[in-house]
């Protein structure tokens, strides 16, 4: 299946089995920038998984500006290290470039770290100083001595990062590069830097090994910056100094754009492509498409349609390890897919400080792969799963993978949970979908499902089973409000009719915002009330950005600091600090979070009859599902 998808692709000296990119991700596996034994068996999986070319990490050049939670190259002391990465990815059968970087206002993340920027700028109120001409004639010379020690530690091919606003990037465009003398101006001298470090590259590395160029199609977001006719000019200024493929990518690390870099399920699969295909078209040169690619089959459709030559899948390959030879094999419905959410693979980043490191909502063994090992049990034991949400379903699914008996009990006639209500939210159905597969995964792998059975202290004494993992999820708070125009904001995402025209929503979470989206979209007018200082601080970065911009599309008003009152005849009444008011609406809707369900009688009567026992994701305490998937597989490894 999908020939296009597994063709190889050669340039110079460089031979890939597939057209298949597992790109460069910041991963925070590093120790101190160098490589650790977690992030090369990371790698090593997804090699054996059957991917084509593994581009390595960020990876800086310049060791004052080297930010000690990513990778570097800066000095010969980590040559040793990359050197083991490259080597546990050959064995695979695997190719493996490195992303050299230099990264600008981004490295802040890092008080250590030098701040190099085109000239001077004011970020948060300091003043940050403009890279002299000394200083770039020094990086210059770094992105020459990184690319030789790329090559003695034996790397196929180098990808220059001249994306997303970082040091190159920033050069380039001259939203950010206000610059006055010969670095500046025109776009002819505003790609000297650029250009200057990617034959500074080249001029370390072998003649036939590839060098690549990540790159933005066009600026978003930031006014006086790159075209896409600017773009196009400035690749083919590239491939004069000595670049061969292009990875076009998107997005920006100063503007609102930042969400289209990691792009979220809010985003449609392969938005970028088309801007892709008219770079290669207009430059002829081999093209990598960038942007949400997340099945075989929509990879197969854009290399069938000569858009691109390389497809980059790399949450993909975070989900499941194993995603390219199950597509190989033509194992699509056993493939674990990724939804877009963010949680695992980019949320973290806003909080380095607690940050361990990147992991996935669909995979809870990211980045664990060497220390969480899912082997057969010496003593099967028969467990019940108490809920088949996304915890439940995980939890049994490790069970039966460790040689355990596990069976489902459902009080509902589905599975999934929360997860699929959460799919019915305007622009989420993937996830709806990734539920139902999970529960058909969950079946196929032998987990015994019992739907429409609630498990009960009658089910302990009638059924022995050795072990109980509590996973019945959470009820949505109510306010213990009532009344015809009154709703629970799960059961309008459900389908429950909402017959007023305006209507106000109570909780400005993530639910709520979807909610209101929902009914926005249906043409209500809508206004959401939230009593913290802003709505959506369950909400990463990228998913905030396209929630709220989506919202402001439609006319959503949403009203922060202030708290819901009680109900009036005419609506609800409000208080935002000591002011009350009131706002007419034909329906609420009550949008403020879950609350564990009542297991204490279910608990009581397990520890009376001596049956150990755990309580998983939601019915330990309501959270995120990348908090109850991993509770779920812990328990089932745990067992």
């Amino acid at each position: 299946m999908f020939p296009k998808l597994f063709e190889p692709f050669s340039i110079r000296s460089l031979t890939m089995r597939n057209r298949i990119v597992m790109p460069a991700m910041g991963t925070r596996m590093c120790d101190e920038r160098a490589v650790t034994d977690k992030l090369v068996e990371y790698h090593r999986v997804r090699a054996a998984g059957g991917v084509g070319l593994s581009i390595v990490e960020v990876t800086a050049v310049h060791a004052p500006s080297s930010p000690n939670c990513f990778l570097s190259l800066a000095e010969e002391r980590f040559i040793e290290g990359h050197k083991r990465l490259t080597d546990a990815i050959h064995a695979e059968g695997g190719r493996v470039g490195v992303q050299l970087w230099q990264g600008s206002i981004a490295v802040a993340m890092d008080p250590a770290a030098q701040i190099l920027v085109p000239n001077e700028m004011t970020v948060h109120g300091f003043t940050i100083p403009g890279i002299t001409v000394e200083q770039i004639h020094e990086v210059i010379d770094c992105y020459g001595a990184a690319a030789a020690r790329c090559v003695e530690a034996g790397y196929d091919c180098i990808e220059f990062h001249c994306a997303h606003n970082y040091l190159p990037h920033s050069f380039l465009s001259a939203g950010l590069n206000h610059r006055g003398d010969e670095w500046g101006g025109s776009l002819e001298n505003r790609a000297k830097f650029p250009l200057a470090c990617i034959r500074a590259i080249r001029e370390n590395i072998p003649e036939d090994m590839p060098l690549f160029m990540r790159i933005d199609a066009h600026d978003d977001c930031l006014e006086g910056g790159m075209s896409v006719e600017d773009t196009i000019a400035f690749c083919e200024m590239a491939r004069e100094a000595g670049v061969d493929v292009l990875d076009v990518s998107r997005g920006n690390i100063v503007t609102a754009a930042n969400a289209l870099e990691v792009p979220p399920i809010d985003l449609a699969p392969g938005f970028n492509i088309d801007n892709a295909a008219r770079i290669r078209r207009e430059t002829g040169m081999p093209t990598i498409g960038v942007g949400r690619i997340n099945t075989p089959q929509i990879a197969e459709k854009i290399l069938e349609e000569d858009k691109v030559d390389l497809v980059v899948m790399g949450r993909a390959q975070l989900a499941d390890p194993e995603f390219c030879n199950k597509a190989r094999a033509g194992k699509t419905d056993s493939i674990v897919y990724c939804v877009g959410c963010d949680q695992g693979c980019l949320d973290g980043f806003a909080d380095m400080r607690n940050f361990e490191h990147i992991t996935c909502l669909r995979n809870p063994l990211v980045g664990h792969e060497l220390d969480w090992k899912v082997e057969m049990t010496d003593e099967p034991e028969r467990i019940a799963v108490v809920g088949g949400g996304v915890a439940g379903l995980m939890a049994a699914e490790t069970l039966v993978a460790r040689g355990h008996e596990a069976v489902v009990f459902e009080a509902s006639d589905r599975l999934g949970g929360q997860f699929v209500t959460a799919g019915k939210a305007p622009g989420k159905r993937e996830m709806e979908i990734a539920a139902a597969l999970m529960g058909e995964q969950a079946r196929r792998s032998g987990v015994e499902v019992r739907l429409n059975t609630p498990f009960t202290t009658e089910t302990i004494a009638i059924e022995r089973f050795d072990r109980v993992i509590i996973a019945n999820g959470a009820s949505p708070v109510t306010l213990g409000l009532s009344g015809a125009n009154v709703h629970v904001a799960h059961a309008v995402l459900e389908g429950e009719p909402v017959e007023g025209e305006s209507v106000v929503v109570i909780g400005g979470g993530l639910v709520g915002l979807e909610v209101a989206d929902a009914l926005a979209t249906a043409g209500k007018k809508v206004t959401v009330l939230e009593m913290a200082e802003r709505a959506g601080a369950d909400l990463g970065s990228a998913r905030a950005t396209c929630v709220f911009g989506k919202l402001a599309k439609l006319g959503v008003e949403i009203l922060s600091s202030t708290a819901f009152d009680g109900l009036t005849e005419t609506g609800v009444r409000v208080k935002s600090g000591e002011a009350a008011r009131e706002i007419a609406c034909d329906d609420i809707v009550v949008a403020v979070g879950s609350r564990s369900r009542d297991n204490d009688e279910l608990i009581a009567a397990l520890d009376a009859a001596g049956v150990p026992h755990c309580t998983v994701g939601d019915a330990e305490r309501p959270r995120r599902a990348l908090d109850a998937i991993r509770e779920g597989f812990l328990a089932g490894l745990k067992a």
